[in-house]
């Protein structure tokens, strides 16, 4: 098929913090670099979600006058609480028993999906092309080396064939191709995989983060306001994992539980252990009185420095959490995207200044990463996850604490995690039962309803972009040994199984897919997966 194409210096596949920071300083570096973002939401920002607490480290290196420059930094942390619930109350952590990474002083509560936007307008500024709402659907690759992206299609039908208004993709071709797609991008997981790229390296491990957003009365909420609670209502099933509860301004507040994949029970529902626990009285008196107004999910990679893949490759890198630079012991990821992004870039403008050399495996990167702060931060937080998933929440963090707190992340161990999340499922049979209570309407909702207030839009016939391997075992396998979970672990409602004849079979809801990538991860038989759909589809988050 003949494509129409495009070529750049630099390519960057996602307008998230790492690629909108990379493309930044590549233009901060050299002004005539000719760079183009691609991003699959219909706007930028329209797929970003995180709880978040922002620290600032890395924009104030990338943009120190961001303060008059005006990015949405509005709300300064004032009150930082931990507490470990129970099914009846809880009690709160003095600040010297919690881990330092935990401690926000500094920070800002944040629309990430905001800051994006204004980190967009900062690119575009410097002469950055971002074009959203185009999916990179495929790599080009020639001799073994990356040099740019297909889009996806348009005007697919359901069946394959060209709809009236059909668009071939462009192949926008590169020199050097920066990856950041977030989470469990699906070009990212092709490039570890072709490359070998996590050879030698702990899987990676991930958690499931809820988000919504709730409108609260005037004077009902205390700006600056940040919470942090383990324990109930996921200890109740053997899970782990943990919430978070701010207070951001125009009266709103902030409210999410992050759920590790690790679990294994797969009677479990995420979703549900999230409704049940806005219903614990801690957490509800935050949110007495309030109106829900948005709701999301997003898979976050949580291993940490131990499952950190090789991040270069010939013809580019991985950054941001394309390659899994959140720091979990802080529950923060976009000041370590911003570095790494920040880090690729003067990787590729050296590279480009030597005109004559050419195309290249970007090995200097590695020494760049670690003579930075980010390899410093990461490697001090690298028992942090395998802690808490050794020795359980109280033991876990016991240990955490004393590690950070009395020897700045530098015990002379490394304890690591070596078990892959979808691999820990037990059979059905041998899992205890889960009745979870239905939706009160006020603070517990259904899924559909949720769906509703993230804005997800598809176009019905297109193309299905949840892929299975073989179409025979989600009934066959995951249905007969696990009661297909997917029934449960995906939060938009996507897989249902139907009965069709007395026989059942496994329904994809796709339009309903909120991009969160759960399915990819968690699928015990590993037969699913996700790839993007046409380009501006999924979420359309307004302040996520």
């Amino acid at each position: 098929m003949e494509r129409e194409s495009m070529e750049f210096d630099v390519l960057v596949v996602g307008a998230g913090p790492a690629g909108l920071s990379a493309a930044i300083r590549l233009k901060q570096l050299n002004a005539e670099l000719n760079v183009c973002v691609v991003e699959k939401g219909s706007e930028v920002g329209a797929h970003i979600l995180s709880g978040a607490v922002f620290e600032p480290r890395a924009l104030n290196e990338l943009l120190p006058e961001w303060r008059e420059q005006g990015a949405p930094l509005d709300t300064p942390v004032t009150d930082d609480e931990i507490w470990l619930l129970d099914s009846k109350g809880g009690r709160q952590f003095p600040n010297w028993l919690t881990p330092k990474t935990m401690h926000n002083d500094g920070n800002y509560i944040i629309s990430l999906g905001n800051l994006c936007r204004w980190l967009a307008e900062q690119a575009e500024g410097l002469g950055v092309e971002i074009y959203p709402g185009f999916s990179a659907a495929e790599l080009i690759e020639q001799d073994g080396v990356i040099g740019g992206v297909i889009t996806g299609d348009m005007g697919v039908g359901l069946d394959g064939s060209e709809k009236d208004g059909y668009m071939p993709g462009m192949e926008l071709r590169a020199r050097y191709t920066l990856f950041a797609e977030g989470c469990r991008g699906h070009l990212g997981k092709a490039l570890i995989a072709r490359y070998q790229l996590d050879a030698g390296r702990s899987p990676q491990h991930y958690g499931l983060g809820f988000k919504e957003i709730w409108q609260l009365p005037e004077g009902a909420t205390k700006p600056g306001k940040v919470v942090h609670t383990a324990g109930w209502p996921l200890s109740e099933h053997g899970a782990s994992g943990g919430s978070y509860l701010y207070h951001a301004d125009n009266n709103q507040v902030l409210v999410g539980l992050i759920v590790d994949l690790n679990y294994d029970n797969p009677n479990l529902n995420p979703f549900e252990e999230f409704q049940r626990f806005k219903t614990h009285p801690e957490i509800a008196k935050h949110l007495e009185g309030g109106e829900r107004i948005s709701y999301g999910a997003r898979a976050i990679a949580k291993g940490g420095f131990n499952s950190l893949p090789k991040m270069s490759f010939p013809g580019g890198l991985l950054i941001g959490c394309d390659a899994g630079t959140l720091n979990f012991a802080k529950i923060k990821g976009s000041h370590t995207a911003m570095k790494s992004g920040m880090l690729a870039a003067e990787v590729v403008a050296e590279a480009l200044s030597d005109a004559e050399a050419g195309v290249q495996d970007l090995t200097q990167f590695e020494a760049h990463f670690k003579a930075s702060w980010l390899y410093d931060e990461l490697y001090r937080s690298r028992n942090f996850g395998p802690a808490l998933h050794k020795f359980g929440s109280m033991l876990g963090g016991a240990f955490n604490t004393l590690d950070q707190n009395l020897f700045g992340g530098r015990l002379p161990i490394t304890l690591k995690d070596e078990h892959r999340d979808h691999a820990q499922l037990q059979p059905a049979a041998q899992a205890v039962a889960i009745q979870y209570p239905k939706p009160d309407g006020k603070l517990s909702f259904d899924r559909l309803s949720s769906v509703f207030l993230s804005n997800t839009y598809h176009e019905e016939d297109q193309p299905c972009h949840l892929k299975l391997t073989d179409a025979a075992i989600p009934v066959q396998v995951n249905l007969a040994q696990f009661d297909e979970p997917a029934q449960r672990y995906c939060p938009a409602g996507v897989y249902e199984i139907v009965e069709e004849g007395g026989t059942p079979r496994l329904q994809i809801n796709a339009a309903n897919c909120i991009h969160c990538k759960t399915c990819d991860i968690k699928d015990p038989s590993q037969n699913i997966t996700w790839v993007t759909p046409e380009g501006g589809g999924g979420p359309n988050y307004p302040n996520m």
